[in-house]
């Protein structure tokens, strides 16, 4: 038997280059980075919708108010005089032209609306004559008024205490009271009020109140006195 001839093995290829491998990650961590990549994508819109929502609520608060207003357009109260008193007036021309008097009067006030209720803050009163202060202001206590309510106030108002005055005031005041018996007299109230319209109460607003008013003190007499027939009107600006 002939020996076959010896074959060689056939040429092993030459290694292939080979490109970078991808690297695999857990799960959790291949989780996380596509959250972390989704959260920097994403624009920061919270600044502006804060904004929207706030001039949203703005708006809205501005119409209901409105509104509210518009329905309940509240009147405004009505002061009355009903009653005086005088309990002291002393005139001194000198060495400095004063006054010194305490007075009483009956104030009514009413609140003529049908759905506003008022509070009254910070109120104060005096007394003029021909726009000259003769009384120390006096101030008067909170007063909350029901819808279509009425509130009554007496203050006395001086207490005694001299007041400066012009000369011009002091004759004219003497020669009422000693040639005619009448005193014209101005009763201011001043302060401030709110509205209470249902739930909502609006801001403080100013309330300047002037009553004229005529009292006969014939013959030095104190104590209560009549109100005169006059125009007795209050005028009133809020």
């Amino acid at each position: 038997m002939e020996d076959q001839p010896h074959q060689a093995p056939p040429p092993t290829p030459p290694p292939q280059p080979q490109g970078p491998q991808p690297i695999k990650m857990a799960p959790d961590q291949e989780k996380n980075n596509n959250i972390n990549t989704r959260h920097m994508s994403r624009p920061n819109n919270t600044p502006r919708g804060i904004i929207i929502c706030t001039a949203i609520i703005l708006i809205l608060s501005g119409i209901t108010i409105f509104t509210l207003w518009f329905i309940y357009h509240p009147k405004n109260p009505s002061f009355t005089i009903v009653g005086a008193a005088v309990y002291a007036l002393i005139l001194t021309p000198s060495p400095l032209s004063s006054i010194s008097t305490s007075m009483q009067f009956n104030i009514l006030i009413k609140n003529p609306n049908k759905r506003v209720s008022i509070f009254y803050d910070r109120l104060t009163t005096f007394i003029s004559y021909h726009d000259q202060t003769i009384t120390p202001p006096f101030e008067l206590p909170p007063v909350f008024q029901e819808k279509q309510g009425t509130v009554a106030l007496s203050p006395v108002i001086g207490g005694g205490n001299p007041v400066p005055v012009s000369a011009e005031a002091l004759n004219g005041l003497s020669l009422d009271v000693e040639g005619y018996g009448v005193m014209q007299l101005g009763v201011v109230v001043v302060g401030k009020l709110r509205w209470k319209i249902g739930l909502f109460t609006t801001g403080k607003k100013s309330v300047h109140v002037r009553c004229d008013v005529a009292v006969s003190v014939k013959n030095g007499s104190y104590g209560q006195v009549p109100l005169l027939p006059s125009p007795n009107s209050c005028h009133v600006n809020v």
